[in-house]
């Protein structure tokens, strides 16, 4: 490295975003996924060790690929190489590759090479790489936003261990904060800035586990804000809002506002309302709400209140449940949207849980009646001797496979608990065992 180099080096360091000042050097100074660099994690004592193999991090951007793999070139023996798979062709392979050899030839140095957005190499791209990630010529790192399983071949792969990065949580947001506001030597803490505890709490949220959004946000608000009275830089929540381009929304996730919200929205489905449980939806989005705990609305609603008039409505908000927790936000809002939607727009019916709920309560205020012996089972050694199953009338011996029987104990027989709704497919099921009872009240007279 020569003069204008290092200077170069140096100036960028300086100018360089919050962000990337902010980048930890060591593993002690990482925040978040200890479940894959904690102290007695495989990744943690690699690394350490320098015993580094090729590794494949995935997960959603703010989440610390870059930020490890940065850590890794801080602390290993082996020269690191980084390049950028959105603008880096075969050329740039080439010549890391030959650096490599003369590395390891003449030196006995390994090379890491970092590939940031590993997924957006073609597959000749990623089959270069594979004979010399293979011999040991290079010693791959790759950083993907998408699942490796779909955009990385099979063959790069087999030779790499994925970590899976998770979002941040709202703690670790909060601390990458403090210490971008108050560090005087990475941070912006020269600016003699503060920043509120509600502030905090806001941008820890709207971040939504990406660390770089809210260390931006930081930043933006420090070098925007003109300075109180009192000489300093105070952050609060109307600047963070701004800086976030994110308003406030009056949403206490612990308090009444939450409570009312998810009640609306329910009560929204309920009563056929797309236009409002959309409304509602996107309310409780833009605050922050996880999507795991709207899907589980969702679903609640499709059983209690679609049920058996629709009974698709809980087959779409359970596979929109599985969908969300797999994607995201944000692509997680339109598929809420679609279930949100359906089962507001389903016909209705409550008949399921009123079915439920009327054989609970008896269940929980008469004393237990005792099984038929013909419905008992007959399988069990004994059992026969004992009357179990003997006069069992099997339905499908029977026209329309149906038999008058009595399936109730004698206490209990003559008991109503569901009533067949009178709208979508609860009509034909209601409809059907009409039919069928009739047909067989007739064919035994």
């Amino acid at each position: 490295m020569d003069l204008f180099d290092y200077m170069r080096e140096t100036s960028m360091e300086k100018e360089s975003p919050l962000a990337s000042r902010l980048r930890p050097q060591t593993l002690d100074e990482i925040v978040g996924q200890r479940h894959i660099i904690g102290k007695d994690k495989l990744l943690y004592r690699a690394i350490k060790a320098d015993k580094i193999r090729s590794v494949i991090f995935y997960g959603p951007p703010g989440t610390g690929k870059t930020t490890i793999a940065r850590v890794i070139a801080n602390t290993t023996s082996a020269q690191f190489k980084q390049i950028n798979a959105t603008s880096a062709g075969k050329k740039d392979m080439e010549q890391v590759v030959e650096e490599a050899k003369n590395a390891l030839g003449m030196y006995g140095q390994k090379t890491i090479l970092f590939i940031d957005e590993i997924h957006r190499f073609n597959k000749g791209q990623q089959d270069y790489l594979l004979p010399f990630v293979e011999d040991g010529t290079v010693i791959l790192i790759g950083a993907t936003t998408e699942n490796p399983y779909f955009e990385v071949n099979s063959a790069l792969l087999s030779r790499s261990i994925i970590f899976e990065l998770e979002p941040l949580s709202k703690e670790d947001i909060k601390t990458l904060i403090r210490r971008a506001v108050y560090d005087r030597e990475r941070g912006m803490g020269a600016y003699d800035a503060v920043i509120t505890e509600e502030a905090e709490d806001f941008l820890a949220d709207v971040a939504n586990g990406d660390a770089r959004a809210a260390l931006n946000a930081v930043e933006i608000g420090v070098l925007t804000t003109d300075r109180s009275g009192d000489g300093k830089i105070h952050i609060d929540l109307s600047v963070a809002s701004e800086c976030i381009q994110r308003r406030v929304v009056k949403y206490d996730k612990e308090g009444d506002n939450h409570y009312d919200t998810v009640s609306a929205f329910i009560k929204s489905m309920r009563g056929s309302d797309p236009d409002a449980a959309v409304y509602y939806l996107a309310r409780m989005l833009y605050a922050g709400e996880p999507v795991a705990f709207i899907a589980r609305r969702i679903m609640i609603c499709a059983a209690e209140d679609v049920g058996n008039a629709d009974p698709q409505a809980l087959m779409v908000a359970t596979n929109a449940s599985l969908a969300v927790e797999r994607l995201g936000m944000p692509e997680a809002r339109i598929i809420l949207a679609q279930a949100a939607i359906y089962v507001a727009s389903a016909p209705k019916s409550n008949s399921a849980i009123m079915a439920i709920d009327r054989a609970m309560d008896y269940v929980g205020s008469h004393e237990t009646a005792p099984v038929p012996s013909y419905l008992r089972d007959a399988h069990y050694k004994g059992a026969a001797s004992l009357g179990h199953g003997v006069g069992y009338k099997y339905a499908h011996d029977y026209i329309n496979h149906y038999v008058n029987q009595q399936y109730l104990p004698d206490a209990v027989a003559g008991e109503r608990f569901y009533e067949p709704g009178t709208l979508g497919y609860e009509k034909k099921m209601g409809d059907y065992l009409k039919k069928v009872k009739d047909a067989a009240a007739g064919s035994s007279e």
